[in-house]
């Protein structure tokens, strides 16, 4: 069962509501809230501007009719992706991890590559698990407090 979909503008509310639950509850230690609170508006510009790019396709992750999470790919590159704390540890995120994948492979592409903050250990576990490995390439995030983002790579194999 398919659990992606195309992510629309009329969407934002809610994945807003589930993205900043996720980023308080899984990076408040990165992102103490008290001096550096989940910058909504901010979000929300960067999401509608991706959703009216062609290059960046947009997901709802959905379970059970609601949106349950969000993922972005660009090109070869996993640039968002996150599931509702509600669902952690249901495999909702595996599945949606799988689905994303396959689109990917279905646009050509037999590598991909994403970034993680070095401190998200949760989310480091989750790809280590499937296949991603560290590189030694590291940046900064333009949220302060700007922490240490680790490129992550995988190979792809061909579908089946």
């Amino acid at each position: 069962m398919a659990v992606l979909r195309p992510l629309g503008v009329g969407d934002l509310d809610v994945l807003l509501v589930v993205q900043r639950e996720g980023g308080e509850v899984g990076l408040g230690h990165i992102f103490p809230q008290d001096a550096h609170p989940f910058p909504t508006a901010r979000v929300r510009d960067r999401w509608e501007a991706e959703l009216a790019d062609p290059g960046v396709d947009c997901f709802a992750v959905v379970r059970d009719g609601e949106l349950s999470g969000f993922a972005a790919t660009r090109g070869d590159e996993l640039l968002h992706f996150g599931t509702a704390v509600r669902t952690w540890g249901s495999g909702l995120a595996g599945l949606a991890h799988d689905e994303l994948l396959d689109h990917l492979r279905a646009q050509g592409h037999r590598t991909a590559w994403l970034r993680v903050f070095e401190q998200n250990l949760r989310a480091i576990r989750f790809y280590e698990r499937r296949g991603w490995r560290a590189t030694s390439t590291t940046t900064r995030t333009t949220f302060p407090p700007h922490p240490v983002l680790r490129r992550y790579e995988r190979r792809l194999s061909p579908p089946p």
